[in-house]
C-alpha cells in the first residue's frame, strides 16, 4: 500500500507544471518572426538632409508609434514596411510636453501586424529584453540584453541591448514580446565612434497616459 502511495505521488509531481520555467516565455527567434512584420523605417526629410528611425505598429489601422527626435521640422516622412513597402506619413501628434515620442499615421489598404505593449510597472533588473531596429540603417535587426538599471527621477530604462543611431523609435521587448519601452538614445561620449552598452528607453506606461486619445 505505502508503495501504490509513493508511486503516485511520483506521478503527480511529473505531471505538476515546471514552476521554476515560466512557459509563456518565447524564444528570441519566435519574438522576432512575430514582431518583426510590426517594426518599421522612418525616413524624414530635414531642411540640412534626413533623419532616419524606427517604429512600431501599434494598431492595425496604421498607428505608429515612434520618437518624436526622428521627425523634427519634417515635411515629407516616408515609412518603409518590413516587406519593402514605402507610404507616406502624417504626424498625428507629439506625446506630452518634453516627452521624445510621435504617433504617425499610414494609410494602407489591410490590416497590418502589431505589437502589444507591456507593463514598465513589473520590470526588474536584471530582466532578459530584445531590441529591434534599424541601427545605420541595417534594417530589421535584433539585439538582446537585460535591464541594467531602472532611473526612476528621470523616467528612463537602461539596457545593453546594444542600440545604435537608427534605432530610436524602435520597441524594447520583454520576454513576452510585449513593448516595455521605446528606445530613445545612448550614452555617446566618443562621438558614435563606440556602442559601450548604455542604451537608455522610455518606458511604456509612460507613454500609454496619451495613448487612448489618439486610437
Amino acid at each position: 500500500m505505502v508503495k501504490k502511495y509513493i508511486c503516485a505521488f511520483v506521478m503527480m509531481l511529473f505531471s505538476l507544471p515546471a514552476f521554476s520555467i515560466d512557459i509563456k516565455h518565447k524564444t528570441p527567434i519566435a519574438i522576432y518572426e512575430k514582431i518583426n512584420p510590426a517594426i518599421v523605417s522612418v525616413d524624414s526629410q530635414l531642411t540640412d538632409g534626413y533623419s532616419c528611425g524606427t517604429g512600431c505598429i501599434i494598431d492595425k489601422n496604421g498607428i505608429i508609434l515612434t520618437s518624436a527626435h526622428i521627425l523634427e521640422d519634417g515635411k515629407d516622412i516616408v515609412v518603409t514596411m518590413s516587406n519593402g513597402e514605402d507610404y507616406k506619413a502624417k504626424i498625428i501628434k507629439r506625446l506630452g510636453e518634453k516627452k521624445d515620442i510621435a504617433l504617425l499615421k499610414i494609410s494602407v489598404p489591410y490590416d497590418l501586424k502589431t505589437v502589444k505593449l507591456g507593463d514598465s510597472s513589473k520590470i526588474k533588473v536584471g530582466e532578459s529584453v530584445l531590441a529591434i531596429g534599424n541601427p545605420f540603417g541595417f534594417k530589421g535587426t535584433l539585439t538582446q540584453g537585460i535591464i541594467s538599471r531602472i532611473d526612476y527621477s528621470k523616467n528612463r530604462i537602461q539596457t545593453d541591448a546594444a542600440i545604435n543611431p537608427g534605432s530610436s523609435g524602435g520597441p524594447l521587448l520583454n520576454t513576452h514580446g510585449e513593448i516595455i519601452g521605446i528606445n530613445q538614445a545612448i550614452y555617446n561620449p566618443d562621438n558614435n565612434i563606440s556602442n559601450i552598452g548604455i542604451g537608455f528607453a522610455t518606458p511604456v506606461n509612460l507613454i500609454k497616459e496619451y495613448l487612448n486619445l489618439e486610437i
